[in-house]
């Protein structure tokens, strides 16, 4: 039997970027004869394709889009999880396909330099594929590689990042490292916005991921990405949202999940009555959740019962425990971080009298690990909150060569009290935004050795570096997100002049 991928539920959900195709696939079917997609799907899709308006941010003619399916060979991945192929020369970026593999796809968008589309049937097989676990895949925009093998997905991320790195950072490191990766490639999920809709058509409400490329919730009854204990329950979340006599305006439940502790918050757009409170009490206490209400702003957010949830969660390696806040920035993939911290920690190789500074710091996930092996740290950080609750750590850690300071680090930096002082190292942890403004300060601190955690290879447009290590990190199995922690080695003539040829 052909293995099939994409969707293989009832039918196909209504998408913004059009409806995901049932694609079946064998990689022992000769060439040029497909197995197509359900006649209802195809007419679907193309009805979509021939509809679709290229908006590009403005007001645009209608754009009638090629109706009929287009064959071509995959000739690799972005780093988005999209196979890349080349037709008349011109990039398409296509969801649903392999490297290696010849597919037919539709036209979903039309850009001046690239375009996008969605593999319609796949021709000829990579060996690569599986069989996605999740019924809604291709639909749910919470994967992007269900569809390939895992060991097959870490290969794939550390040859897109090291072409990122190439194409956007304009860096080619000397070492690559052997990849981290999660010893629990399902349910590693412990921090997620989950969308929540009531469908009277469907006769439920919806809790879960977005579809792709839409505002619509993906109709799922089990998500395998998040932890259990949520993944587990979406059926009997949507049962009680459907009792609340709020449940239309319950748009989002965010989960935070320490070692043992699970909290969710319920955003609440119109004010509980005491039978909605009662059921939520009950419900967290069958299931030993500790739940919480929003009914504005983040300054809103609130434990039901009144006590604060105790979370947090350990780092063995270093001795230590973190505690933080529900919605505090941890990350999402508990196995990974300790991985990662052990590693950048070694990297960065502090030793007994050296002082190290720590832009970016959040908490202390990096910051304490760091103060047990240096002689003095000092963190920075934008989130007054982060510094205060990164302060209560080290000081419930027994960690007395820490000093945090609150500091905007994407503004002018000259008379903060810390850059008066000199290191001799630096770790960045960065958000997708990037270090550009406060990178150029390190070299007249005296740093000599950087370790930059980064996400996005973008934000290294500009860096000067004698040698440099990367390595992808399986934050997200199942998911095409790449995190990759690289140390430039700089020297002391190192210029800071920005250079700006790639912006």
């Amino acid at each position: 039997m052909p293995a099939a991928i994409g969707n293989r539920s009832r039918g196909v959900a209504r998408s913004a970027n059009g409806p995901m195709p049932s694609i079946r696939a064998t990689s022992s079917a000769p060439a040029g004869l497909p197995l197509l997609c359900h006649p209802s799907t195809r007419r679907r899709i193309e009805r979509f394709s021939a509809e679709k308006v290229n908006t590009m941010g403005r007001s645009r003619r209608r754009k009638k889009l090629p109706a009929e399916p287009v064959e071509a060979n995959i000739e690799s991945m972005s780093h988005d999880g999209k196979g890349v192929v080349h037709i008349e020369g011109k990039a398409t970026f296509l969801v649903g396909g392999l490297p290696g593999e010849r597919v037919r796809f539709l036209y979903t968008q039309q850009r001046r330099k690239y375009d996008e589309g969605r593999v319609v049937e796949v021709l000829q097989a990579s060996p690569e594929r599986v069989e996605p676990r999740c019924a809604q895949f291709g639909i749910c925009g919470g994967c992007s590689l269900q569809h390939q093998a895992p060991a097959a997905q870490i290969q794939t991320k550390q040859q897109a990042l090291l072409d990122a790195l190439e194409h956007l950072g304009k860096v080619e490191p000397e070492t690559v490292l052997e990849p981290l990766l999660n010893e629990t490639p399902w349910g590693y999920r412990r921090k997620a916005r989950l969308g929540v809709r009531d469908v009277p058509k469907k006769g439920k409400v919806l809790i879960g991921f977005r579809e792709r490329g839409s505002s619509f919730i993906a109709d799922i009854e089990q998500c395998h990405i998040l932890h259990p204990r949520v993944g587990q329950l979406l059926p009997q979340l949507s049962q009680l949202i459907e009792g609340l006599s709020v449940k239309r305006q319950v748009p989002q439940i965010e989960m935070a999940m320490g070692d043992e502790t699970l909290v969710l918050i319920f955003r609440i757009l119109e004010s509980l009555n005491e039978a909605d409170r009662q059921a939520l009490a009950q419900f967290g206490a069958e299931h030993q959740i500790e739940i919480y209400i929003q009914e504005g702003g983040l300054d809103t957010i609130q434990p039901l019962s009144g006590i604060p949830a105790d979370l947090n969660y350990r780092l063995p390696d270093f001795d230590l425990s973190l505690d933080f806040l529900p919605i505090d920035f941890t990350q999402v993939n508990t196995g990974i971080n300790r991985q990662m911290v052990s590693r950048v920690v070694e990297m960065l190789d502090p030793g007994a009298n050296e002082r190290v500074l720590d832009l970016f710091c959040g908490l202390g996930n990096f910051t304490l690990p760091l103060a047990r092996r240096a002689g003095e740290v000092v963190g920075v950080e934008g989130d007054a909150g982060l510094v205060t609750r990164g302060r209560a750590n080290a000081k419930r850690n027994g960690i007395d060569n820490v000093d945090y300071f609150t500091a905007n680090l994407y503004e002018p930096l000259e008379q903060e009290p810390w850059l008066l002082q000199r290191f001799d190292k630096a770790l960045l942890d960065p958000p997708r935004s990037g270090a550009q403004e406060v990178l150029e300060h390190l070299p007249k601190l005296g740093v000599e050795r950087i370790v930059y955690v980064s996400c996005y290879p973008g934000t290294w447009r500009g860096m000067r570096a004698s040698s440099a290590i990367s390595m992808a990190i399986g934050w997200f199995p199942r998911g095409s997100w790449i995190c990759s922690p690289t140390p430039p080695m700089w020297s002391r003539s190192h210029s800071s002049k920005r250079d700006d040829r790639w912006d």
